[in-house]
């Protein structure tokens, strides 16, 4: 009479787990990468929401003293808080995103002004490069 083989043996199970490690040990850190890719698009995607409504006070000569005043509420914004960077009376206005929390506590985004009227997207040292949208210029000194 033979035996019937009722389930796995030892080295099948440990086989398994081998491979579920490996996969683990590459999944994990291309998923941080993602999730950071995802929070700084986010905060970029936010900003660029108020460069139209940002320009058109500039242009008008507008007084703008919050984000409120370009038409966004302070409850819309996510993983952080947005404020107005050298008040829009000068040449050079910019619109800061700051994170709150996540991969980048305290780390910055900004839009600026340039003199020729188009924005330039900075992001702070504490961003890596490799998070960074290509329309942001990951700002390398400390």
């Amino acid at each position: 009479m033979e035996r019937q083989q009722r389930g796995f043996t030892l080295i099948e199970l440990m086989i398994v787990v081998a491979i579920i490690g490996i996969l683990a040990a590459i999944a994990i850190p291309q998923y941080q990468n993602y999730v950071a890719r995802s929070e700084v698009s986010s905060a970029l995607a936010t900003l660029k929401s108020l460069q139209t409504p940002a320009e058109l006070a500039i242009q008008q000569g507008e007084t703008v003293s919050g984000v409120s005043d370009l038409g966004l509420s302070d409850s819309a914004v996510q993983n952080g808080g947005i404020t107005i960077g050298n008040a829009f009376t000068t040449d050079t206005p910019s619109l800061v995103f700051t994170f709150d929390e996540g991969n980048f506590d305290d780390e910055t985004l900004t839009l600026t002004r340039q003199t020729d009227g188009g924005w330039e997207c900075t992001a702070s040292p504490g961003i890596n490069d490799d998070v960074v949208p290509d329309s942001c210029v990951a700002n390398t000194t400390p």
